[in-house]
């Protein structure tokens, strides 16, 4: 299935809804920064929640969105666009840990991964400054966290539901999630419909598993009175590029960029993101520092 996330409202508009199906997006961060099976289902949900989360804003408006726990994870980021393109780097990808007992026995433990902590969210709405939010995590499993965030920092009422599931091979299996956000006119009616609805859905990533579409998830959501309004294509992309690094040569002080070009003769920058290497020569830094004199 092609990684897409679809937007509607539902409940004669007073619900509004996003639905993702990430697969391929989080195989692709598996294989980039090799996470083991835990790291794997956290980096992936939170990636598919910042896929929805960016398709909130327009435009060339960015998000950057950091869970820190101090769980064997660290940290993790990611950054996230309109387009539905986002990436990410992680502190720590080698995690896998599992629920030693309890009805949980055996399953993935990503709460404890990455532990107790903040998540951060820095807005870049093209305005003179960036905007942060915060909340304090409650779970560590992605999901109700946001859900936290919402209605703390933004102050709407949500539910977030997101599922990784790993293979034995360790590649991703099937991957996704939903963002539902409760409208000022919503009614009481609705919200107890929704209240019994959604502790009794399967777990997203089973119904990705089992052929589900966006659109049929959401139908399930929705109990069959959504609204589509838009489908976007969501990815893993990174638009890293060599000028990109020179930019961050040139920032370097006088001093570090003499001792780079007269000490090691080149440099080698590799992208956190998506771990592509950019190879400068000498003459290349040179040319660098040359510029930056003339600035």
């Amino acid at each position: 299935m092609k990684d897409y996330a679809i937007i509607s409202y539902a409940y004669n508009q007073t619900v509004r809804i996003y639905v993702a199906s990430s697969t391929n997006l989080v195989e692709e961060a598996r294989r980039i920064h090799e996470t083991w099976p835990t790291a794997t289902a956290a980096l992936g949900r939170f990636l598919t929640v910042s896929a929805m989360m960016g398709l909130m804003y327009k435009n060339e408006e960015k998000l950057t969105l950091r869970i820190k726990g101090d769980g064997p994870i660290g940290t993790m980021l990611v950054e996230a666009n309109s387009k539905g393109e986002v990436r990410a780097e992680i502190q720590n990808p080698k995690v896998y840990l599992k629920y030693e007992d309890g009805p949980k026995a055996g399953k993935l433990n990503v709460g404890a991964a990455i532990g107790e902590g903040f998540l951060h969210v820095t807005k870049d709405l093209l305005m003179k400054d960036f905007f942060t939010s915060s909340s304090e995590l409650q779970t560590g499993e992605i999901g109700d966290d946001f859900t936290y965030y919402f209605a703390l920092s933004e102050q709407i009422p949500s539910s977030v539901g997101v599922g990784v599931l790993v293979n034995t091979d360790q590649s991703v299996l099937a991957s996704g999630g939903y963002i539902m956000q409760i409208m000022p006119n919503c009614t009481d009616e609705t919200i107890s419909t929704l209240e019994k609805l959604i502790p009794n859905l399967p777990p997203m990533s089973s119904l990705i598993q089992d052929g589900k579409t966006p659109e049929e998830i959401l139908h399930m959501l929705a109990l069959g009175t959504e609204q589509i309004l838009k489908k976007s294509d969501i990815s893993y992309t990174c638009n890293c590029s060599k000028d990109g690094f020179i930019k961050s040569l040139s920032a370097l002080d006088e001093d570090t960029l003499h001792e780079i070009i007269h000490d090691d003769g080149q440099a080698e920058i590799e992208c956190h993101f998506c771990k592509k290497k950019y190879l400068f020569s000498k003459e290349e830094l040179k040319t660098i520092q040359i510029n930056r004199r003339l600035k």
